[in-house]
């Protein structure tokens, strides 16, 4: 491959920021299980002085992660809420965040129940509904929170027009790029200033660990980011690194199987008699499919569907063989989780309440036959 041909994204994948190890050969970025490095001299470190500040395998993680987005920076955190965190630090007191009206239940608890002691406020909004979310622009405004598609009601939103909203407002736009990865989205070749990830989910894909992303290519945000993920402090371990280094190179290939089986779960349940309403913008009635086909490159993993009460939510949920029932998603094995008392226990008695009617798939990737059968005979 000469240099002017640019590498395909599984290429990129594999290889960038991940050469194979300069002393020994290692074809695998090293851990560096280290906390600080011996100086050479007083105050003259080789590359990193303490292992907080830097290491080379979060460096390595961080370059491919900044690569696959096509953003100019890459930071890695402990967590997807630590990565939010960190990146809400570059507001101050009495700033103000548009929100989408659907959103994992820790962003918005972390918003509405940390971050308004400290003087943020929060207005949100169905950003489906472009003059309703042009409406809840404020002077203060300055960040406006995007996910798409959301969690978990899978609603898509168009990014290059909340980029614009926000832009006009004077405001960033980041978007929670989690559900649908690089692979099938990437918000800045549409506009958005910041992409955040928790890299727990599909980017790690393997359910065994726990991180966070924020991607960009503003040199501003850049510097002040990195102060942050040095003084703030929630960095990530390097083996943590080192096993997300190890799902990301097959990204590629996890979410074509993720993308295959969603498809065909969400076309069984459509039909079934106890499903009451499936929502995942594959299907061309959702109203955000015609979005979904323009910006994304398929359609995702995740499904969410509605049954006729609480308890035979419960009842399926806890009746499935293949699916585990348990939080998190992204992964290799298929999830199901009833989100009102699991992952979104924290929006209850919120504008962002979700009925416990629904039912979140986090659709792996074993043989989509197998997944449609389990469904099938839990719902009975």
């Amino acid at each position: 491959m000469s240099d002017e041909t640019p590498m395909r994204f599984e290429t990129r994948a594999i290889h960038v920021g991940q050469e194979p190890e300069a002393e020994f050969g290692s074809v695998n970025v090293p851990i560096y299980q280290t906390a600080t490095y011996a100086q050479p001299a007083v105050g003259k470190p080789k590359a990193y002085d303490y292992a907080r500040g830097g290491n080379p395998t979060r460096e390595a993680l961080q370059h491919v992660l900044a690569s696959l987005e096509g953003g100019k920076r890459a930071l890695s955190f402990s967590s997807g809420l630590g990565a939010t965190t960190t990146l809400l630090l570059t507001l101050k007191p009495g700033d103000h965040v548009v929100l989408a009206d659907d959103v994992y239940g820790g962003t918005y608890r972390l918003l509405a129940r940390v971050m308004d002691a400290w003087g943020l406020t929060i207005t949100t909004v169905d950003m489906g509904d472009l003059d309703a979310f042009a409406g809840a622009m404020r002077e203060e405004t300055k960040l406006v929170w995007v996910e798409t598609p959301t969690n978990p009601f899978l609603k898509v939103f168009d990014i290059a027009e909340a980029a614009r909203i926000a832009h006009e407002g004077g405001a960033r736009c980041v978007v929670d790029n989690t559900f649908a990865t690089p692979y099938l989205q990437r918000p800045l070749e549409l506009g958005a200033d910041a992409v955040v990830h928790s890299v727990t989910k599909y980017l790690g894909g393997h359910s065994d660990l726990v991180g966070g992303a924020i991607v960009t290519s503003d040199d501003e945000l850049i510097e002040r980011l990195t102060f942050l993920q040095n003084a703030a402090g929630a960095v990530p371990g390097p083996m943590d690194c080192y096993l997300a280094l190890r799902g990301v190179k097959t990204l590629g290939v996890r979410m074509q199987a993720h993308c295959v089986g969603a498809k065909a779960v969400a076309d069984f349940l459509q039909t079934h008699p106890k499903v009451t309403r499936v929502h995942y913008p594959g299907l061309p009635g959702h109203p955000g499919f015609e979005v979904a086909v323009r910006q994304m490159a398929d359609f995702g993993g995740m499904v969410s569907f509605e049954v006729a009460s609480r308890d035979e939510a419960i009842r399926v949920s806890e009746s499935t063989k293949l699916f585990f029932l348990a939080e998190s998603l992204g992964s290799v094995e298929s999830l199901i989780e009833v989100p009102a008392p699991m992952t979104h226990a924290s929006v209850a008695g919120s504008p962002l309440e979700v009925p416990d009617t629904l039912i979140r798939l986090s659709v792996g990737i074993e043989h989509p036959n197998d997944l449609v059968a389990d469904l099938e005979q839990a719902l009975g």
